[in-house]
């Protein structure tokens, strides 16, 4: 049964630009399954680090946190081999990552010609964080051919003072697009909703200066406090301001594909940040809430379910994705939230 909604300017919007398909996302950065949707290979899409648990900024939200849930590399091997082990272990992508230098670059450059060998050699996905990007190591990604660079873009010089402990401005995350886009790199920026300490201060600005650029897809995440960190009791955004700035980035960006990415809180924060997604025409969700796929069907829009990064937006059906045609009405749990 469709459930009958008014349709929201984002949504409309959506329709305009898209297709009627949604796609969702189960990269396996961590354990993660509904009634819905249990992901069949766990290990399709994983994150590595170059850096293992080491990271020069000590950012306030994360404190180095974020990396304890990574593969490192080990001291024996390099990144190729350990890339060899993991497919031989079902890996087909990775996300290549690590902790900043105080330059707030992701340490890459000496893992280049690995990278091209993962990519000629096995042939598997490969994607990076590159953090603020200067242009030798755009260049040098660039050369390698890899999949897509994904960065953090702050709109606020407070955020990255403050909550990064960068001694950069809003102009240093601007001139990292740029530079990205001279090198015809794909270009996968993420905002995070209310990272200054659970406040909006940027986010739009961010936005703007993201619109300026031809990026492949942007990835909306909202501040989740972690354990251990200097926000840890600060509550995230609210949901509505999130779910306002959805259909702000819709219209910002009619014909980007924008998706809902895996950092967000969980239980009914969860649930209304999923809907709301949904409702306000955003492309895709990773790791959907109970109840998303069927709530997104009620919409009149065909799922699509894919194991991998929600970064992949461009890779399709091959393989790693696949439709899961039938679903019970009762999952719709979270109708009613928005």
């Amino acid at each position: 049964m469709t459930t009958q909604i008014d349709e929201t300017r984002g949504f409309a919007i959506r329709r305009s630009h898209f297709d009627d398909t949604i796609e969702f996302y189960a990269p396996g950065l961590k354990r993660w399954e509904t009634t819905e949707w249990k992901p069949i290979n766990p290990r399709r899409f994983l994150p590595v680090s170059v850096t293992g648990g080491a990271c020069a900024l000590q950012c306030d939200h994360c404190r180095a946190n974020v990396l304890k849930g990574m593969i490192s590399v080990r001291a024996e091997e390099n990144l190729f081999e350990l890339a060899t082990r993991m497919k031989a272990e079902g890996t087909e992508g990775i996300l290549v990552s690590g902790g900043s230098l105080k330059s707030g670059e992701v340490p890459l450059s000496r893992h280049l010609d690995h990278i091209a060998r993962i990519r000629d050699e096995l042939g598997m996905k490969v994607v990076v964080h590159s953090g603020v990007v200067a242009p030798d190591t755009a260049e040098g990604l660039a050369r390698v051919g890899v999949d897509g660079v994904m960065l953090d873009v702050i709109g606020a010089d407070e955020t990255i003072h403050d909550v990064y402990h960068l001694d950069l401005t809003t102009a240093d995350f601007e001139r990292s697009l740029a530079i990205l886009a001279e090198h015809e790199l794909r270009i996968i920026p993420h905002i995070v909703l209310g990272m200054h300490y659970g406040e909006f201060l940027g986010e739009h600005n961010a936005l703007e200066m993201i619109a300026r650029y031809p990026v492949s897809t942007l990835i909306i995440v909202v501040l989740v406090p972690l354990t251990g960190t200097p926000m840890q009791h600060i509550p995230p955004p609210p949901v509505d301001e999130c779910v306002a700035f959805f259909e702000l980035a819709r219209a910002a960006m009619p014909n980007t594909k924008i998706n809902l990415g895996c950092g967000r809180p969980m239980g009914a924060e969860k649930v209304a940040l999923d809907w709301g997604a949904i409702d306000h025409g955003l492309n895709g969700i990773a790791y959907p809430a109970e109840g998303a796929i069927a709530y997104a069907e009620s919409r009149g829009l065909e799922a699509k379910l894919y194991e991998y990064c929600c970064s992949l937006t461009w890779v399709g059906d091959g393989g790693a994705g696949y439709r899961q045609v039938s679903l019970t009405p009762p999952v719709l749990a979270g109708e009613g939230v928005r």
